[in-house]
């Protein structure tokens, strides 16, 4: 079994099976690296020591014989073969020439040990400091992430807003730096294939010059070192070939990342802090989560970036409900609860962003929270597709047609929070649900009637046009064609349940009404 594949879509989620795949090449690395340095020591030393040729030799040969080539994949081709197989080749040649004297050619060095330090130097060296950047980035951003993450809500929002900038943008150069990095392992990785074994080839051709039975054993070996040959260089013409095709893959996961992501088995995964209750308080520990939505299991791995190791068990639990926490009733941002069938009690879990969060609610089929003017009730009322639902949004919509329709920013200014769920509460009783649909009294703003309207809306079980065709609704909006893009809306409207549907029609009446005015 070869080395695992290093993908580049897997730098966006930076997820511990990346982190070990990445382990795994750099100790390959590592292992080519004291390799070459012990083979440049053997190498000098068996051209000073003309005397103790012999067991030099026997030495340079074993370690040859002792390396094993590790390829990406877990196929080799016949080329990967033929050079994987070459320094064992190589080790059967020199153990012929065991108890035979030698002199090192004049230009050995220059053969031999100078492309072997110029290759572990600029190249493993370029990896080695390609590595601390990555690490050092890694650092940097889980640190400032995790600054940004304890910002308190209370804070205004032209600081959050910034904030929130300043780390999109640590983000993306971690990101950009993560390519880097994974673009620089693999070169090395593909370029050890011949400017490694390349040298030792030239050296053994000088070597048998000189060599008593130089010729005769050169001949023996000319087939293998024909087909080495060309071995060495289809390795080198399809790196040639595919290495701008690479960096142009690299360029344009740069560019849009999120267009370029693996298909996950998962609905969702990502990084997440869970709140955790101590002894003397509570403490939020970052975990690495899947979610699947078939199974409804959600998966925590505690897990560090910084150290790239696991801080104490998994735990997976089957998802019972998700709610989006109110800002108000929590110090930290970009908060969502949820509950499991199998734990008692609420895991309270923060998002790494607004989107975030927005994502996680979505693959969990979230819910807002439900509002009630009166804190203390506990049986507050929920939101629903039903006739008291429908009478809320046609008296909303009435009041906005008849006093509001000609108001600036009448979808874009919010009403004060606490008018806005008083006007909710009212508007959700049973006992005011079967009054008259234009009961709204002129004491009410229109801009806490549009709050009212679009906060309702938040708090259904999901959207009208339902998180299972979201992804046909974008693909659709942008297909070129107008026909075929309305065509194929129409098509997926009608997909929708009775429900959702007219309130969809009613909504977008009003706006058209709105639009025209």
């Amino acid at each position: 079994m070869g080395l695992p594949a290093l993908e580049f879509s897997d730098c966006c989620l930076d997820s511990p099976h990346f982190r070990e795949t990445l382990k795994s090449h750099e100790a390959e690395l590592d292992k080519t690296n004291k390799f070459i340095k012990e083979l440049i020591k053997d190498g000098k030393s068996l051209i000073s020591a003309l005397k103790n040729l012999s067991s030099a030799k026997r030495k340079f040969a074993d370690s040859l014989n002792e390396f094993k080539f590790q390829c990406i994949g877990d196929a080799e081709t016949d080329d990967e073969m033929c050079i994987a197989k070459s320094l064992q080749e190589f080790a059967t040649v020199l153990r012929n020439l065991e108890d035979e004297r030698i002199r090192m050619i004049e230009n050995a060095s220059d053969v031999l040990i100078t492309p072997l330090e110029k290759f572990r130097k600029e190249q493993i060296g370029a990896a080695k400091e390609a590595k601390k950047k990555y690490d050092k980035e890694t650092e940097k951003y889980c640190g400032i992430l995790e600054k940004h993450l304890n910002l308190s809500s209370k804070k205004k929002e032209s600081q959050l807003q910034e904030a929130d900038s300043q780390v999109d943008l640590v983000r993306q150069h971690f990101y950009e730096v993560s390519l880097e990095y994974v673009f620089k392992v693999q070169e090395v990785q593909e370029r050890k294939m011949f400017e490694f074994v390349e040298p030792l080839l030239a050296f053994l051709q000088g070597l048998f010059t000189f060599y008593h039975h130089g010729y005769e054993l050169a001949k023996d070996f000319s087939d293998f070192k024909m087909q080495l040959t060309i071995s060495i260089q289809n390795t080198r013409n399809r790196f040639e070939g595919t290495r701008s095709e690479v960096e142009s893959l690299m360029k344009k996961m740069k560019e849009n990342p999120l267009e370029h992501k693996t298909i996950s088995p998962y609905t969702m995964e990502g990084y997440l802090y869970v709140q955790e209750k101590r002894h003397f308080g509570t403490s939020w520990v970052k975990h690495y989560c899947t979610y699947q939505r078939d199974s409804k299991q959600i998966t925590m791995v505690p897990f560090d970036q910084k150290s790239g190791g696991k801080g104490g068990e998994d735990e997976s639990v089957t998802l019972k409900s998700c709610t989006r926490r109110k800002t108000d009733s929590i110090e930290k941002r970009f908060c969502f609860d949820v509950e499991a069938v199998d734990r008692p009690g609420v895991i309270t879990m923060q998002a790494l962003s607004e989107e975030d969060r927005r994502l996680w609610m979505e693959a969990m089929d979230g819910r807002e929270p439900v509002y009630n003017s009166n804190k203390d009730s506990q049986s507050e009322g929920t939101a629903q597709l039903d006739s008291i639902g429908f009478s809320i949004i046609r008296k909303c919509i009435h009041a906005v047609e008849t006093r509001g329709i000609n108001e600036q920013g009448l979808y874009r200014i919010v009403g004060v929070n606490s008018r806005v769920q008083k006007l909710l509460s009212v508007l959700m009783d049973p006992k005011t649900a079967s009054e008259t649909e234009t009961d709204i009294c002129a004491e009410w703003e229109i801009k806490t009637i549009t709050s009212a309207l679009k906060t309702y809306l938040r708090m259904l079980p999901g959207p009208l046009m339902m998180y299972q065709f979201q992804r046909s609704f974008i693909k659709a909006a942008k297909l070129e064609n107008q026909e075929s893009r309305v065509s194929e809306i129409h098509s997926l409207v009608h997909r929708l349940p009775e429900k959702n549907r007219q309130m969809l029609q009613l909504l977008m009446n009003h706006l058209a009404k709105y639009a025209g005015a």
